[in-house]
Formats: C-alpha cells, structure tokens, sequence
C-alpha cells in the first residue's frame, strides 16, 4: 500500500490484507459478520446432522452422516481461529449458543436470523427424518457451495485461504447427498423427497439477499462481496437443478 493511498482505494484497486494489524473498524465489523455467519451456520448445519446419525438405514450412511458433522466442525473451527486473532473468545464460542435450536417446522420461509447468533436463516428450520436430512444437505449444500466460491476472492487473505481448503469438503458433501437422493429414490421415496425439496428451496432461496445497495456497493469495493444475490441464486439453481436431475427427480 502506498504512502499516499488511502485504505479503500487499495481494496478498490484489487489489494489483499494478511493479519488483523491497521485493519480499519468498519472492515474489521463487517469481516467478523462474514466470519460469524460462516462459523455459525456450519456448527447449526453440524448440530442439525447429529441429530440423525442414527436414522441413517445402513452403516455406511451414519458413517457419512458422523463424517459430515465431523467435517463442518471442523471447517468451522478454521474460521472460528481466524476469529481469535480479532479477539474473539474461541474457547467459550462452541457453547456460547444453542446450536440445536429451531423454529417451528411450519414456521414460513424468511431472510431474517432467529436468535442470538448468526446462522443463515435457513439453519432455523427442524430436519424430519432421514430422507429429509439427505434432501436438505443437497439443496443447502449447492447455495453453501456457491456462497464459498464468494468468500473465497475475498481480499482478507487467510479467511480466502481458508475458504479454498474448505471448498472440496463441502463439495463432497453436495456429492454424498446426491448419492443418497439416488439411492432414496430408488427405494422409492421419490413424493417425499419432492414434498422435502420443495420446503428446503424455498428456505434455502431466502438466504440470498443483498443488503441496501450503498452498502453493498461499500463490500464490494473491500473485497468482501463479489458477486449481486440475484446471480448468485441463478447460479445455486442452475447447479441445485443438475443434481436432482441426476438424482432421478
């Protein structure tokens, strides 16, 4: 950065941070809010998952299922340390809230968080079962997939580093739900899994949202946004399409 340059025209004109030192208070802000959403949303998404370890019909789908949990953990540990280093409390953060906590399964689809912490909204709404966890890990799993392709070009660079080595774990995810969509539907739950996607979509659709365009505008120059939520969500049902599709749905 020169001495004559102010920090947004080095964000604006493509420059990359590395560590916490001089990051200005409004970027820190919305840094630790990308972050928290991403940590919160992977310990629910985990949380939710545990729960139906044991309804998985077969060994090698609760061995999946406990990998999943395991793994989205895991992730969330790798940015939750990114965290620490803003000054986060990472040893009180994995109790801090109740990561088993969830609406009312009627409750209508929303943008907006419920409770304390910063899940997607669509990490609210209870799973119902097996077939339903499949179905739900399949369809969030794509809007994750396409959000991380975001995060991954964003300008503070050991959360971009992160985001890069977390890509093909939840890409294997996406794979092991498609795989069990398949195997359900041949099985011969195809109504219900379609009754489940549909409830899942429509949640999972909520999630992309921008915020008010000066503020987008503001992200975008910081390198914390990339892409508008209207290409974004064209891009999660292009690829949510192609996997039920080869699912047999």
């Amino acid at each position: 950065m020169k001495e004559d340059q102010t920090f947004e025209d080095y964000l604006a004109q493509g420059g990359r941070l590395t560590n916490p030192t001089n990051v200005p208070a409004r970027y820190r802000a919305e840094l630790m809010k990308l972050m928290s959403t991403f940590v919160d949303s992977e310990l629910a998404a985990a949380a939710g998952f545990a729960d139906v370890i044991n309804e998985g019909p077969g060994i090698k789908e609760r061995i999946a299922a406990a990998k999943i949990v395991l793994e989205k953990t895991d992730n969330a540990d790798r940015v939750l340390a990114l965290m620490g280093e803003f000054g986060a409390n990472t040893d009180r953060y994995a109790t801090h809230h109740p990561w088993t906590e969830r609406l009312d399964r009627s409750a209508p689809a929303a943008a907006e968080r419920n409770g304390q912490d910063m899940r997607l909204s669509v990490m609210n709404y209870p799973i119902e079962g097996w077939a339903d966890a499949v179905t739900m890990n399949c369809v969030t799993g794509h809007a994750v997939l396409v959000q991380l392709r975001d995060m991954a070009r964003v300008s503070y660079q050991p959360l971009a580093a992160a985001i890069k080595s977390i890509q093909p774990v939840e890409q294997r995810h996406v794979e092991l739900a498609e795989e069990g969509l398949t195997r359900l539907v041949q099985n011969g739950h195809r109504d219900k899994i379609k009754d489940s996607a549909a409830y899942w979509r429509e949640r999972a659709s909520a999630v992309f949202g921008d915020p008010n365009k000066n503020r987008f505008e503001r992200l975008k120059s910081w390198g914390l946004r990339a892409s508008p939520a209207e290409d974004m969500r064209r891009a999660w049902e292009s690829s949510l399409a192609g996997s039920l599709e080869r699912a047999g749905l």
